[in-house]
This record gives structure tokens, sequence and C-alpha cells, in this order.
């Protein structure tokens, strides 16, 4: 169980409210504007007969060890002890079958949690659910496509391959993604509509599974083989979305989720980092023609992206708003930096920086004093990606400071520190894994490293 002493909540609300004030000063936020959210859970939970539940806030529960099955209590009858003590022990053999990304660091416990989560979340037929509350119990292409890449990146690339399987049995044949699924696959849950980031992101993360394994690993083989149907109608797409006179794709929903009549920089990255990922894709398949037709798409739409949005990379062509996709504009999405981009990342943190000290979707995002972990993980990653180890550790930290009391990554984060909204967020967890992965694979995660002040 994760447990935070007095001095460390004391430290983290007064850093929340010394941070509030300053940004308070530089009016980038509205002081006046508090939002309210309360926690919709602490956690979740893998009962004896394989069914999932939501841990309520200020339940009085523990996880055996190494799982996501809740102790048995002194009135739990014998054959429901002997069951859940087999579920904790498939959950710790699971972990052992594949890595924990920072063992023997300050961030093990961490990545250990949110990979449990991640494997509490994700069914049998591989619908990985962005959480366990009703408004979230569906399947994102984007959410499923980064658990993917979190799970072959923690050695459990089986799993991920199983994650992609559901995205092909509910992709439309044109190659687009709805915003999200039931997880039956039966289809959308509401008529939010097509949102064309999903179709990138579900190639580049099936580029980051197979970059995850050997040559000689025969799972690559079944990739080629059982997932072209996803790998050819979403190259095709994306083709399609390029194949503009301007070269952009037109515009659409991104991981906004709002309708858009401009084209935001959440799908034009999204689109040319899945460009990006076919090339390589396809390469390594040995389908030369469908490479370099990918490569050159790409070429044209990185000039087009970086003409049209840089050099600062706002959320609209031309527009002020710092927004967190400019992360998408960078490695591990892009193979090198757009041009300028990697200023911009740096200069959109502080309009997007919260009371609580995390970071909101966009300067302008609705919400005025939220922090939100998928974006704050975002720049985890991507400062683990770009030579700033250091501000990826700090990230981290913060994250870990601001998990609920069962250990679980909530969505966001309200002004005074504590955890707010879902929890967990597949999300956010499947990023942790991927940043605290690139420090370990950088040496970044020495012995020495095991021991922070958090």
């Amino acid at each position: 169980m994760h447990r935070r002493p007095l001095i460390v909540l004391t430290a983290v609300v007064l850093a929340a409210l010394l941070t509030g004030m300053a940004l308070a000063r530089t009016d980038l936020w509205d002081p006046r504007r508090i939002d309210e959210v309360d926690p919709y859970a602490w956690g979740v939970q893998v009962r004896p007969d394989g069914e999932r539940a939501v841990i309520l806030p200020g339940a009085e529960v523990s996880y055996l060890r190494g799982s996501r099955v809740l102790a048995p209590t002194p009135d739990t009858s014998a054959g429901q002890h002997r069951d859940a003590h087999e579920r904790a022990q498939a959950d710790r053999d699971w972990l052992a079958a594949g890595s924990v990304p920072g063992t023997g660091s300050a961030y093990e416990e961490m990545v250990t949690g949110a990979l449990l989560d991640i494997r509490a979340l994700t069914l049998d037929d591989g619908a990985a659910l962005a959480g366990y509350n009703p408004n979230w119990r569906y399947v994102w292409p984007r959410d499923a496509s980064f658990i993917a890449a979190a799970l072959a990146s923690a050695g459990h690339a089986r799993d991920a391959v199983e994650v992609l399987a559901f995205l092909q049995r509910v992709q439309h044949p044109e190659g687009t993604f709805e915003a999200r699924y039931l997880p039956d696959a039966s289809g959308p849950p509401d008529g939010r509509g097509i949102q064309t980031d999903g179709t990138g992101w579900v190639l580049w993360a099936t580029d980051h599974v197979l970059a995850t394994l050997a040559p000689d690993d025969p799972l690559r083989e079944r990739i080629h083989h059982d997932l072209t149907p996803l790998l050819a109608r979403s190259t095709a797409q994306l083709l399609h979305q390029a194949e503009t006179p301007d070269s952009l794709p037109p515009p659409s929903a991104d991981y906004w989720e709002h309708p858009e009549q401009d084209l935001t920089l959440g799908t034009a990255a999204p689109v040319l980092a899945g460009l990006h990922a076919a090339t390589r894709i396809w390469s390594g398949a040995g389908d030369m023609d469908l490479a370099l037709r990918t490569g050159a798409a790409a070429d044209r739409l990185r000039t087009a992206v970086e003409s049209t949005f840089g050099p600062t990379y706002p959320r609209y062509p031309g527009g002020t708003d710092r927004d967190a996709a400019t992360a998408f504009a960078l490695p591990p999405f892009q193979p090198e930096p757009l041009s300028e981009a990697l200023g911009a990342w740096h200069d959109s943190i502080a309009p997007m920086r919260r009371p609580a000290g995390g970071l909101a979707p966009g300067a302008s995002w609705r919400e005025q004093s939220l922090s939100w972990t998928p974006q704050t993980t975002l720049y985890a990653l991507v400062a683990a990606h770009n030579g700033e180890p250091q501000m990826a550790l700090d990230w981290l930290d913060w994250v870990d400071a601001h998990r609920t009391p069962l250990g679980a990554i909530p969505e966001k984060v309200s002004p005074d520190g504590t955890p707010a909204a879902v929890a967990p967020l597949a999300w956010s967890a499947a990023v942790v894994v991927l940043t605290v992965a690139q420090l370990e694979d950088d040496g970044v995660l020495t012995p020495a490293e095991q021991v922070r002040d958090n």
C-alpha cells in the first residue's frame, strides 16, 4: 500500500499553494476559477472470480502483495481465501514473466503498481480500458496504443499484440477509428465520431512493440501476419490524410475530444508520427515500395507542420495558445525534433502549469486549476527522450507524490494537491512505465539513483 507521511503531504500542499500564488501573479491561470473535482475512485480491484470492481475513496482495504486482489477479511470463507491468493499469485507470476522498469530504483513501487493497474484494466480479449468507473469503462484507441507500448516495454509483448488485435477488430474498413469503443467490441458507446489521431497512434504503438522484440522473435512474424489488416488499413488512411493540396490532414477532433473546425497540432503531429512509424514497419516487412511512399508522405507532412505550426507550435495554426500536443512534435513520437519544437516545448510548460504543480492539456483548457496526469507524464516521457533526465525525474516524483492512498495514478490532481477524478487512469500509468523504461535504458536509474528525496 502507498503511504505518504504527514510531512510529505504538508510539503506537497505548501508547494501547491506557493505555485498557485506564483501563477496568479503572472496571470497564467485565473485564481478566481477553482475547479472542484472529487476523487471518483482510489483504485481498482480484481476479485477472486476475475471480475473487476472500483474501490471507492475512503475504503479501508489493502491489496495482497504484488497484486490487485484485496486482502481477505476475517469473514472471508476458506474457499474465497484460497481463490484470492491464487488470483494474487497469478498477478505475481505475470509480473515475473516480464520485467519491471526501474527495479531497484525509487520508482519500482510506482511502476509495479502501474503495471498491475494496466493488467487489471485489460480484459482477456485485449480490450484495454481507460479506467473502471462507468464513464471510463471504454477503449480509447489512443490510450490503448500507449498501453500496448508500455506492455511491450515491460516484456509483455504478447499482451500488447492482443491489445492491438482488439483495435484491429473495431477499426473501420477505411482505417479510421471512433473516439472510443465498448469493451465487447460491438461499437462506440456514443456519437463522438471519428478521431484521426487514433490511426496514427496505433501505427506508432505497433512500431514500438516491434522495436522491443529481438530480430529472431517469432512474434514479429505474427504481428506482420495477423495484424496485416490493421497495418494496411491504417497506412492507407494516413496516406489519404496527407494527400491534400497543402499535405496537411483535414480538421478532426483530437485528444481534447472537442468538435474542431480548424486543424490542431493534436491531429497533425500524431498523423506524422504514424507515417514515420509506417515507414519503419513496412521497411522491416520488406515492402520497400510502401516504405518509400509513407516516407515521402512523412517528409511532405513534416515540412507542412513545421511551416504551419512552427516555431511556437500552438494548438491552432497562427494561434497563441500553448498545447500539450507540443510533446508530439518531439521524440519518441518523431524520429527527431521538428524545427524549433524543442524550444517551443520548453516554453509551453509555464502557461500550462497548474496550482498543484502539474500540467493542463493546454493553456486555454476550460478547467483553470486542475493538473492532468496524462499530460504531465507525457512531458516526463519527452524529457527522458530529449536530453532532460532531471526534468523527467522531477515530473515522475510529482506523479508519485500525488497518487491515491492505494497507489493508483489519478486522472487529475486538485489545486490542493489531492487526487481527483478517476483512479487509476491507464494512459497515465502506461506513460509512467514508458518514461522509467527510457531512463533505465539510458543508464539514468543507476544504483546511486535508488534513494531520492520524493
